[in-house]
């Protein structure tokens, strides 16, 4: 599947005129409890050409593939990227600890890891795992019959929250490593 994704990648870096600076598994694999029916949650970040960013017309700042039963592709610009790393956005800190990289510059992903004990808000961290275990236990929890898969989505957030407000500092992504 690793080349399936990686041709995908290279199309899509093609077809949108970009270049993928870090591309990495997302969701349950990269969690560590991945299921024979999980598909491949693969998230990017990219550059477009320097002249892109000098216009003034508006560029779209997330690029992806149409979601299948296995494949999940999707990404953000640089400048996205980087505003949303200094509002402490948990998301993308997880893509950045991800146990599975596709493609990228590693200084790049390095660089910006180096940053993350400095930019992560423990509010902000707290506020999004404890909401992800609340919709959770709300939205998926709640019927007669429920994968046990849906507990570990439930139970991670939580653990998470739980490791910010112990450890004050950011979570790890790998579902063991809490």
């Amino acid at each position: 599947m690793t080349e399936t994704i990686l041709q995908k990648l290279l199309e899509l870096e093609q077809n949108e005129n970009i270049k993928i600076l870090y591309a990495c598994e997302s969701g349950s694999r990269a969690w560590g409890f991945a299921s024979p029916d999980s598909d491949f949650d693969v998230r990017f970040i990219y550059a477009r050409p320097v002249n892109d960013y000098l216009g003034i017309t508006e560029l779209t700042d997330n690029v992806g593939l149409p979601v299948n039963e296995v494949l999940d592709i999707g990404g953000w610009d640089i400048k996205k990227a980087l505003k949303l790393f200094l509002k402490s956005n948990s998301t993308l800190y997880e893509w950045l600890q991800s146990p599975i990289v596709y493609q990228g510059d590693s200084a790049f992903a390095d660089d910006l890891r180096k940053l993350m004990p400095e930019y992560f808000s423990l509010r902000s961290g707290a506020n999004h795992y404890l909401s992800m275990a609340h919709n959770t236990l709300r939205d998926d929890l709640q019927t007669e019959q429920v994968k046990l898969k849906r507990y570990f989505y439930a139970l991670r957030p939580a653990l998470a929250c739980l490791w910010i407000v112990e450890k004050q500092s950011v979570p790890p992504m790998e579902f063991q490593h809490g």
